[in-house]
């Protein structure tokens, strides 16, 4: 359920198609796009976010784009600060700033993904505008499963 509910907050006037809620993580194709992505919410906090989180991985068939990996982060993040990702024991330093982050080419994108399917939990670190550290814990019960979905529903078009 919270799954559905990040997604309609990523885009809340376009039309979309629930794929379905796999554990953690949703799926869901927006024809109007085109577009199809799993989507996940990070782990509750009680510590201050600027921002609601969320983490996707797009597949976008017109930019030949599939696996793309993208972070909504809880909290601004400080120009030139450092992102890193940990996911099963790999560390992934990522591009991005305000309130996003993303890999840093496709190769990095594919390396996510594959560690995604088979690690427990994901960790986004990085800090914020005002020096502070924080980070956001994704459960990936379900990850591999919304993934394969989204791209198999754009795969389809």
């Amino acid at each position: 359920m919270a799954a559905i509910t990040c997604a309609m907050l990523a885009a809340p006037t376009a039309a979309k198609d629930s794929l379905g809620v796999f554990s953690d993580w949703g799926a869901f194709r927006d024809a109007s796009v085109p577009r199809c992505y799993a989507i996940a919410m990070p782990a509750p906090s009680r510590l201050q976010r600027d921002f609601e989180p969320f983490a996707t991985i797009g597949t976008w068939p017109r930019r030949n784009l599939r696996g793309q990996v993208h972070f909504r982060l809880s909290r601004q993040v400080r120009d030139g600060a450092a992102i890193t990702l940990s996911v099963g024991g790999k560390s992934f330093r990522l591009t991005g700033g305000g309130g996003d982050a993303w890999a840093g080419d496709r190769t990095m994108d594919a390396a996510i993904v594959a560690a995604m399917r088979s690690a427990s939990r994901m960790v986004i670190r990085a800090t914020d505008t005002r020096g502070r550290r924080f980070s956001n814990t994704y459960s990936l019960a379900g990850a591999a499963t919304a993934m394969d979905a989204a791209t198999l529903a754009c795969a389809r078009r």
